[in-house]
């Protein structure tokens, strides 16, 4: 619970940790665009260990580490590939399209996953009418599709595609630790799938900003160059960059405790008459609730729920999402279940 209200809006709600505040307030700092900051370069060869790449770099949001990963593979009038309802798509202020000068070909996936064969149908053939497709984006845990989980044989078969073609695959992981935990493997058997990876530090790990890009030694220069033209220049980052420390080495093993909180509310939320949660979505720590049934917007029983303390975020007009975190316990979500169901009976007398 957070400053007495149950927040389930999202999992970057998060506030950063005693142990967090104290590395950042002792963190050993430099000119990180010097290159001369050491816990910057402590956090960036830790996360490429940890995925199993040549190289990383600390930006300064998920959103800013895709699109420094769309730059670096691809030139303005390229297409890339990605799946109908991906962040990048939704939620990226069209980045992609007004500064990587990108053409998106949407291919529409099952619970948020795309099949191998849509995605190989998809790559435009050689033609002088036609953009070149040179970039293959999947999301993994995938947010609108409501924390649906990519396995492993499923990346593989994309990325065997792609080394077909000779198209690189960039995985938007913003939150790749709940996906390793639902599927019990490991970060880098799920990066070994991707030429590339974005993911936050500030979703599900408490820190208060910041993301990680990884990949090989020359698309880490080339991002770093697109970092730069965003402004994401950064000076004496360590005092950032010391909470994502802390986050790999004691957060990211605790993620799992998020997906059981949030099935024992997508449960109890299953349960109430006039709304609707599809349980096979619910894979990892987020629970989509539609609400068509009640006819009534997301965004009216959100308003109710927050008069009950209880915070949940109008996603879609008809759609409610929770996430779970840290600092949400399980008698929290029995208690915004309850919440919840109060609401459905005020609306529906």
């Amino acid at each position: 619970m957070l400053k007495g209200r149950i927040d389930l809006r999202s999992d970057t709600v998060t506030e950063p940790t005693d142990e967090m505040r104290v590395a950042m307030h002792y963190a050993d700092v430099g000119d990180d665009a010097r290159g001369e900051d050491p816990t910057t370069r402590r956090l960036e060869a830790m996360s490429a260990e940890m995925l199993g790449k040549e190289a990383a770099l600390f930006v300064t949001s998920g959103t800013q580490g895709n699109l420094v990963s769309l730059m670096a593979w691809t030139k303005k009038g390229d297409e890339i590939i990605l799946e109908h309802d991906s962040h990048i798509f939704w939620y990226e202020v069209a980045g992609a399209a007004a500064i990587g000068g990108l053409l998106t070909w949407r291919v529409k996936g099952e619970l948020g996953i795309m099949r191998a064969e849509d995605v190989e149908a998809a790559i435009r053939p050689e033609n002088i009418h036609f953009p070149v497709t040179t970039l293959i984006c999947l999301e993994n845990t995938h947010n609108v599709a409501g924390g649906t989980v990519m396995n492993v044989e499923q990346m593989k078969a994309i990325h065997d595609v792609g080394v077909r073609h000779g198209i690189p695959i960039h995985l938007d992981g913003a939150r790749i630790f709940n996906a390793a935990a639902a599927l019990g493997v490991s970060t880098r058997e799920i990066a070994d799938c991707c030429d590339s990876v974005t993911f936050c530090l500030s979703k599900g790990l408490c820190c208060p900003v910041g993301a990680v890009v990884a990949g090989p030694k020359d698309f880490i220069e080339r991002a770093k160059k697109a970092r730069k033209m965003l402004g994401g220049g950064l000076r004496q980052s360590g005092v950032l960059a010391a909470a994502g420390i802390v986050a790999l080495e004691k957060m990211t093993g605790r993620v799992g405790e998020d997906h059981k909180t949030a099935r024992i509310l997508a449960e109890s939320i299953a349960e109430i008459p006039g709304v609707k949660v599809d349980l096979r979505t619910v894979q990892s720590n987020i629970v989509r609730m539609d609400t068509t049934g009640l006819g009534v917007p997301a965004a009216k029983v959100t308003e109710a729920l927050g008069r009950r303390n209880v915070l949940a975020l109008p996603q879609q007009k008809y759609a409610v999402r929770f996430v779970t975190h840290y600092y949400v316990t399980e008698d929290d979500v029995r208690t915004a279940a309850d919440a919840l169901r109060e609401v459905v009976g005020e609306l529906e007398s």
